[in-house]
């Protein structure tokens, strides 16, 4: 075993040591709510201890005080908006621009030479296992649609690797009716060689912040973010209004200005114009409590607590929902409360200064554990969710429930994402839509045909199933039987051990990749039995267990100065009283009939009798 990043206490290797013997014979997940929430605990401290590993092979390449002093006082309360200097001792941590870390030691994690990449062939992994077959979409009924959108939303926010000059080419399975008789992906850019070991192991730059900074909504450079907001004093970003209903602005060739807009469809517009709405809402509120404000002043408090809120509700409402396991319920929301709870928490606030477990990761203190803080390219391998997307969208009235129309997924994709909006949809209409519509399962054979046959505005044409196996390949991700063995999870030894008795799988997998070892982590993921209540597999899981409270731990605006001096008493009110249901009902009211009985947003929403029986 490699040596630990960081060295849990004495009793925490007792715990750990305990639920290792523990699992042997049940997993955390078949164990009653509580213990097993104490179990992912633990297995979260020795995952943090042996699965934290730099991008880069010394720690300088984080930047100083000296070459980087913190010479505007304004980013001491406020984010910036290219990442920096939300460490003041390591100003370039998390910047855009810095390279993605790993879970693995990087000697793990090396490119592969020409026969790893192409065996088995990506494209007809994509063909076998991706394709939607004759059954056709097979739904996630524990989840809506909304839950689909906010994952797309909050990835944008994340990661987004530099594309090179250079191309695969991929070559085609005997038969392949592909366009052109010929398949071409840019291949990702390395960074530069820093290092003997960037040769084996190369390093890959995230183009957006690493933090939970909203980036997808203000953008990821300051020059960016300035361009988004409007040019008086109010602090708001920008919109645009036709009638009565606000957008998104466009530029000249009809973009939406936001601060990431790849990928564009209907949900992300929806979710982008929520959010800065939400931001301008919260702007109004500051205004009125301190009218003697600049608007950078409103500005920068506004974006704190909309990027805040935006991070509670993906730990205590989405994750719940796409993991709904006692466990997780109860895991997730200590996270963000602590198993104090949130009734105590308000009531009295921390009631232990530095625990996480007891009050919290908010407020906790910030820990890298050993290793500067970045995402991974393993936490991108996991977060590959395209089975989400269904093939179509059956949109209703918000206010009788009507069926309105049916619309392709492929017709709202791009400069299309306004199409039902123009078509007499209003925003109540489409919310109320993606609460009662299901997304797809995350398995097998379960990706939108329009993604395998997808043509984007920069001209090229891709199938999405074949870029995800070749983007883990060519990035060092390991395959699935090694990817278990260093979270020490233990890997199968059979097709059929691997399926959990799943013979025409195991026999499928047989087929394709003859040795298990070859097996993709994507596949082996969408393959394995899922814990009860699952969105997506245990192994993907581990790796979310790691870089959810990460992402939380890391950043000193939210595991450090996590105080009313920071948020302003109003704004630390606001985003620890606010969940998903309170942001829809503010800004469509007209919602309330349909969440009023609401647990979780991201769960399937009562559906009016006008809406029973028709597809959704």
């Amino acid at each position: 075993m490699e040596s630990p990043s960081f060295q849990p206490t004495f009793l925490q290797r007792f715990f750990i040591k305990i639920f290792h013997f523990i699992n042997r014979y049940v997993p955390w997940h078949r164990l009653p709510g509580f213990l097993g929430a104490l179990n992912l605990d633990f297995l979260r401290i020795e995952l943090r201890a042996y699965n934290l590993h730099d991008g880069y092979s010394s720690g300088y390449a984080q930047g100083n005080t000296v070459d980087h002093p913190l010479e505007d006082e304004r980013f001491i309360n406020a984010r910036n908006s290219d990442g920096k200097f939300n460490s003041v001792e390591l100003p370039l941590m998390g910047c855009s621009g810095m390279r993605f870390g790993r879970n693995f030691p990087r000697k793990y994690t090396q490119k592969p030479n020409k026969d790893e990449l192409w065996t088995p062939n990506p494209r007809l992994v994509s063909e076998r296992f991706m394709a939607r077959t004759p059954r056709g979409f097979i739904p996630a009924t524990s989840l809506n649609l909304l839950a689909a959108a906010w994952i797309q939303f909050q990835i944008h926010d994340w990661f987004q690797h530099e594309s090179s000059e250079e191309i695969h080419n991929i070559p085609l399975p005997s038969g392949d009716t592909w366009p052109h008789g010929r398949m071409i992906l840019q291949r990702t850019k390395p960074d530069e060689t820093l290092d003997e070991s960037d040769i084996q192991c190369p390093g890959y730059k995230n183009q957006n912040t690493a933090w939970w900074d909203a980036s997808q909504i203000y953008g990821s450079s300051e020059a960016t973010t300035q361009s988004l907001r409007t040019k008086d004093q109010n602090g708001k970003l920008s919109l645009s209004q036709n009638g009565t209903v606000t957008f998104l602005p466009r530029d000249n060739t009809g973009n939406p200005q936001t601060g990431f807009n790849d990928n564009w469809w209907t949900g992300m517009e929806m979710l982008h114009t929520l959010f800065a709405m939400e931001h301008n809402a919260i702007c109004d509120m500051l205004r009125t409590a301190y009218p003697d404000w600049t608007g950078d002043q409103i500005f920068d408090k506004a974006r704190l607590v909309n990027c805040a809120l935006m991070a509670k509700i993906h730990t205590v409402e989405w994750t719940p929902a796409i993991l709904a396991h006692p466990a997780l319920e109860i895991g997730m929301n200590a996270n963000w409360w602590g198993i104090a709870g949130e009734t105590l928490w308000k009531m009295v606030g921390r009631i232990s200064k530095t625990s996480e477990t007891i009050s919290g990761i908010p407020g906790s203190g910030v820990n890298h554990f050993g290793v500067p803080y970045s995402l991974t390219e393993e936490f991108v391998s996991v977060y590959r969710m395209h089975p989400l997307i269904p093939d179509e969208i059956a949109f209703f009235s918000a206010t009788d429930g009507r069926h309105k129309s049916t619309i392709p997924i492929v017709d709202t994709i791009f400069s299309g994402a306004k199409r039902p909006f123009d078509q007499g949809i209003s925003f109540a209409d489409s919310f109320y839509s993606f609460g009662i519509n299901y997304p797809g399962a995350i398995t097998n054979n379960n990706y939108p045909d329009f993604m395998r046959n997808l043509s984007t505005p920069d001209g090229q044409h891709r199938d999405l199933g074949t870029a995800d196996i070749l983007r883990d390949r060519e990035r060092g991700v390991p395959r699935y039987n090694q990817f278990r063995r260093l979270l020490r999870m233990s890997p199968p030894e059979t097709f059929e051990e691997l399926t959990g008795g799943n013979k025409e799988l195991a026999q499928e997998l047989r087929e394709v990749y003859g040795d298990i070892e070859l097996v993709d982590t994507l596949v082996g993921s969408h393959s394995e039995p899922v814990p009860k209540g699952f969105g997506f597999s245990d192994t993907a899981f581990r790796i979310f267990i790691l870089m959810a409270s990460r992402r939380l731990k890391s950043d000193r605006f939210i595991a450090g100065q996590w105080d009313t001096n920071t948020y302003t008493k109003e704004g630390f009110h606001w985003l620890q009283n606010t969940g998903m249901k309170d942001v829809l009902l503010r800004h469509f009211p007209e919602l309330e009939v349909h969440l009023r009985n609401s647990k979780n947003v991201f769960a399937p929403w009562e559906k009016l009798p006008e809406s029973v029986g028709c597809k959704g």
